[in-house]
C-alpha cells in the first residue's frame, strides 16, 4: 500500500510550495511507507516525462530532500511505497513508472500481478522490468489508451480491471502533457488493519496555484474528496476539472 500525490499548475512549482504547510506531515507517511519513492515531473510543453526515484524510505533521504525542493515543474507526481507482501524492494518496483509521455503512480494491490497481464498489448509486454502489479496496470492503460485515446482508454483500462481482477485498491494517477487523470478505485474492507476507514480516500483542491490531489493520512483542510468509482479528469490547458463515474 501507498500514497500518492500529484499536481498539475499555471507555473512552475515545486512538491513542497503546492502541497502547503502540511507536506512535511504526508512525507512522515514513509515512517510506514518506507519501501521507495519516486518523482516524476512533466511540463504540459514537453513530450518526455523525468523521473528519479530510489528503494529507500523518503523522510530519511538526501536525495528525496534534492528532488522534491529543487525540481520545479508544472506538473509532477509523487509516490511513497509500502511494498506490497511477496514483492520485492527494490529501484525496478519503486513508481512512478514512466514510459514516453506518461507517468503513472498506483496505490493498492492486484492478485496476483500476472492477472493483468492478458489485458497489456504485445508492444509493452516486453517493456516489463519489475515485479509489481503496478507497473502491469499501467501497461494495461497505455495499451487501452493506444487504441483509445487517453481519458477514454484510461478509464476503459480500469474497467476491465474491475470487472476481471481480485484487487485491494487501485487508486492511481496518470498524466501527460495535456491531461492529469486520478482514479479513486477501492474496496473498504481490504484497507490494512491499521488504516482507519479513510485509508484509501483521496482528496483535491483546485485554486489558482492548480489542481493537487492526494492520498489520505496528512492535514488537508477544505480540500474536496474524490468519491470512490469515480475518476478527476484535469485540462493541463484550462485546469478544468470533471469528476466521471468509472
Amino acid at each position: 500500500m501507498c500514497r500518492l500525490m500529484g499536481f498539475v499548475s499555471p507555473q512552475k512549482t515545486t512538491f513542497p510550495v503546492i502541497a502547503g504547510a502540511g507536506f512535511n506531515d504526508f512525507v512522515a507517511l514513509s515512517s510506514i511507507h518506507c519501501d521507495g519513492w519516486g518523482v516524476s515531473t512533466i511540463d504540459h510543453d514537453e513530450i518526455r516525462a523525468h523521473l528519479v526515484r530510489a528503494a529507500e524510505m523518503a523522510h530519511t533521504s538526501v536525495q528525496f530532500d534534492s528532488a522534491v525542493q529543487q525540481t520545479s515543474a508544472d506538473g509532477g507526481l509523487l509516490h511513497l511505497r509500502w511494498a506490497t507482501k511477496g514483492l520485492p524492494v527494490s529501484e525496478n518496483n519503486a513508481h512512478p513508472f514512466v514510459h514516453g509521455e506518461f507517468t503513472f503512480i498506483h496505490n493498492g494491490s492486484i492478485r496476483p500481478p500476472s492477472a493483468v497481464e492478458p489485458f497489456i498489448s504485445n508492444n509493452y509486454l516486453p517493456l516489463i522490468s519489475g515485479d509489481t502489479d503496478s507497473e502491469r496496470y499501467f501497461y494495461a492503460l497505455l495499451s487501452e489508451i493506444e487504441q483509445h485515446g487517453f481519458i477514454r482508454g484510461t478509464l476503459r483500462g480500469v474497467k476491465l480491471i474491475t470487472k476481471s481482477c481480485e484487487y485491494s485498491s487501485i487508486n492511481a494517477m496518470i498524466m501527460n502533457e495535456d491531461t492529469f487523470i486520478a482514479i479513486c478505485e477501492h474496496d473498504p474492507a481490504k484497507k490494512p488493519d491499521f488504516g482507519d476507514d479513510k485509508y484509501y480516500e483521496l482528496k483535491y483542491r483546485s485554486d489558482t496555484q492548480g489542481v493537487v490531489v492526494a492520498s489520505s493520512g496528512w492535514p488537508q483542510e477544505g480540500w474536496i474528496v474524490l468519491p470512490n468509482h469515480h475518476a478527476l479528469v484535469v485540462d493541463r490547458k484550462t485546469f478544468a476539472t470533471q469528476v466521471v463515474a468509472l
